[in-house]
């Protein structure tokens, strides 16, 4: 029994599954691998860098791809919109900020918008911006998220749009690692998931080895909310409304709740250098590890297509067997 929602019909895609763009992380390889295999691939354009794009989009080859942005930083360095529109993405993703000025260009050129929400407000924001997709975000969601959670906020959204946009789709994000994850979101009115940490841990994921046989160790209670990753990675978010969840580890736990002091030179440029060395040898426990805890749903590192097979198998098999709840 395939799945079809109003978002396999949009896009064209066999699986209402989309790959997450989280920043550095989902690059060409893996967003092509997420498409390839019927969902919808999305590249990380994070907070936007000119040659990583280029190399990615080239990394993806001729496979579907869209792309995903942190738009309160695209703001800053709006000309990666019209590189990335020349690629002729399938889709756009707006996050963290106003999509208007991009929403309006991205569908004259005709590349549908998806705007990511973690209130009630972005969601109504996104609606007067026009956008095509919206996607509720939960904040057991990897990386920076809101204080919503997925259940209620994707429920309360669905109700929103069958009032006021009935024609715009809706995508349930926070906590999605497996089917019964996809067929619980399409129970309450979502029409696809958008799916991070589980990605990560694939094998076509930019993520280093270290990071992803963690996120396989972990369970959801070692991941926690915290400003430190921003303030070692020097990353000035203009707003205190989003916070990071990552994995609890030994950098976490050394300056969570301390960040004042993380924050005062020259502390941070010691604790900088040490948390991007150690990021770039993969080791997870001296840097930020960005996961959610849908990462104590993940217990192997597979293929992205073996990931997306497993997940729409398993929310077919529930679907289908939904009868057995009504008693006769």
């Amino acid at each position: 029994m395939p799945l079809s929602t109003r978002l396999t019909e949009r896009f064209s895609i066999r699986h209402p599954i989309v790959l997450a763009p989280m920043g550095v992380m989902a690059g060409g390889r893996l967003a092509a691998a997420v498409s390839n295999a019927g969902g919808l691939g999305l590249i990380g354009g994070g907070y936007g860098d000119e040659a990583w794009l280029d190399k990615e989009f080239a990394a993806a080859g001729k496979a579907r791809v869209g792309c995903g942005f942190i738009t309160w930083s695209l703001a800053t360095r709006p000309h990666l919109l019209d590189l990335v529109l020349a690629r002729r993405p399938v889709a756009l993703m707006f996050s963290f900020g106003s999509p208007a000025p991009f929403a309006a260009r991205s569908q004259a050129a005709g590349v549908p918008v998806l705007c990511q929400v973690q209130s009630m407000t972005h969601a109504r924001r996104a609606l007067e911006a026009g956008a095509d997709v919206i996607v509720a975000q939960g904040n057991e969601a990897g990386g920076h998220s809101g204080s919503r959670s997925t259940f209620t906020l994707v429920s309360e959204i669905a109700d929103l749009l069958a009032k006021q946009a009935p024609e715009t789709v809706l995508v349930a994000a926070g906590g999605v690692g497996d089917g019964r994850s996809l067929a619980a979101a399409l129970m309450l009115g979502a029409d696809g998931v958008l799916i991070g940490t589980r990605f990560l841990a694939t094998l076509e994921s930019a993520a280093p080895q270290g990071f992803r046989e963690a996120i396989v160790a972990a369970d959801g209670d070692q991941t926690i909310k915290t400003k430190t990753v921003d303030i070692a990675r020097n990353y000035h978010w203009p707003t205190t409304e989003f916070v990071t969840r990552v994995l609890n580890n030994r950098f976490v736990a050394a300056w969570h709740g301390r960040e004042d002091q993380l924050a005062q030179e020259p502390t941070l440029s010691v604790q900088s250098r040490l948390y991007w060395d150690a990021f770039h040898a993969g080791d997870a426990e001296n840097t930020g590890v960005l996961m959610g805890e849908a990462a104590g749903l993940i217990h192997s590192v597979e293929s992205a297509a073996r990931v997306i097979n497993d997940i729409v198998g398993q929310a077919e098999r529930l679907l289908a067997d939904g009868p057995r709840w009504i008693a006769d």
